[in-house]
């Protein structure tokens, strides 16, 4: 059912815990399946030099939260904007349809994180994450 990457990513998950004084913290979740994603950005001249996450739900959701930390850490803020749930499933080996969710999840947390680090920040966010938290938000109540 899981390949060996996604067993690797849920019984060894990569960035796992918190950042205190973090520079954006994004939250989001599935009211239908019960995942929750809560990851956090340090951010030093616009890139993410650490990156930690709390996910509450299924192996695939910290899986995919773990494989999320490991794509964006050492990117730019703009290139973590980028990163699509097709990118982190490809890296995982695939996942199983139904948890095709759990993905989504991790690209909209880190997005929710960037985000908050930009309003920290007195930032104007970009039309592009404006439109894409709508979405986001959207989706999350399905």
């Amino acid at each position: 059912m899981y390949t060996n990457e996604v067993m690797d990513h849920f019984t060894n998950p990569r960035n796992v815990g918190e950042i205190e004084n973090a520079d954006g913290i994004g939250t989001v979740g599935n009211a239908k399946c019960g995942d929750i994603m809560k990851m956090y950005l340090k951010i030093d001249n616009g890139i993410i030099t650490d990156i930690k996450f709390k996910t509450f739900g299924c192996g695939a959701a910290i899986a995919t939260s773990s494989m999320a930390t490991e794509l964006v850490k050492g990117k730019t803020v703009e290139e973590a904007l980028k990163l699509t749930n097709k990118e982190v499933i490809d890296r995982l080996g695939g996942l199983p349809p139904a948890k095709i969710h759990c993905s989504v999840l991790a690209e909209e947390s880190i997005r929710a994180a960037v985000a908050d680090y930009y309003q920290k920040t007195g930032r104007e966010l970009p039309e592009s994450l404006k439109k894409s938290l709508e979405h986001d938000n959207a989706h999350g109540e399905e």
